[in-house]
């Protein structure tokens, strides 16, 4: 079967599974943890992307577990259980965050990225999620990334929009406008 497709259906499924019990905040918030400790452990994501003779299954799942802070939701106990079964738990990465994207979009949440030169103040942070709010009607989650090659300015990207008022971009189009120019002038 087609990766992809597995992959979406598993997340779309325990969304409709999280909606009906209600816990869809909390499981959605454990599922960003497994997803930081998987991205920002390599060793942890190898043996969850190895097969089943190097890794039980049943390690696997007790592995994840680890990678919370305290008890684990029921739902998404059972649903890495089920992972478990079909021997899913290599695409449990794809599926977590297949799951994270489309739970906030259900819930009207939207993600945005912003890079800057330095830490931006929490009074454009507020701006920014007050004009996507008026905008679209939807909450926005902000990720922050620093970039000190920007120069100045920032980059905010959020779903198709981007909007690059960096010194960086400017100083680029300067330097194709200047050598457009001087090739004219040859």
């Amino acid at each position: 079967m087609n990766r992809s497709l597995v992959i979406t259906r598993y997340a779309r499924a325990l969304v409709k599974y999280v909606r009906e019990t209600g816990h869809g905040g909390i499981v959605c918030s454990e599922a960003e943890t497994l997803l930081h400790a998987l991205d920002s452990l390599p060793d942890l994501r190898r043996m969850m992307e190895a097969d089943g003779d190097v890794v039980s299954a049943f390690d696997k799942k007790k592995l994840l577990q680890s990678a919370l802070p305290g008890r684990i939701t029921p739902e998404l106990s059972r649903f890495l259980t089920l992972l478990n079964q079909n021997g899913r738990m290599p695409l449990v990465r794809d599926i977590l965050r297949d799951f994270v994207d489309m739970y906030h979009r259900s819930v009207g949440i939207r993600k945005a990225h912003l890079t800057c030169v330095s830490q931006p103040s929490e009074r454009l942070l507020q701006r920014l999620k007050a004009l996507v709010k008026q905008k679209t009607g939807d909450d926005v989650i902000i990720e922050v990334d620093i970039d000190p090659n920007l120069i100045g300015g920032f980059v905010f990207d959020i779903d198709d929009y981007l909007l690059d008022a960096s010194v960086k971009r400017q100083l680029d189009l300067i330097r194709a406008q200047f050598i457009e120019r001087n090739r004219r002038i040859i």
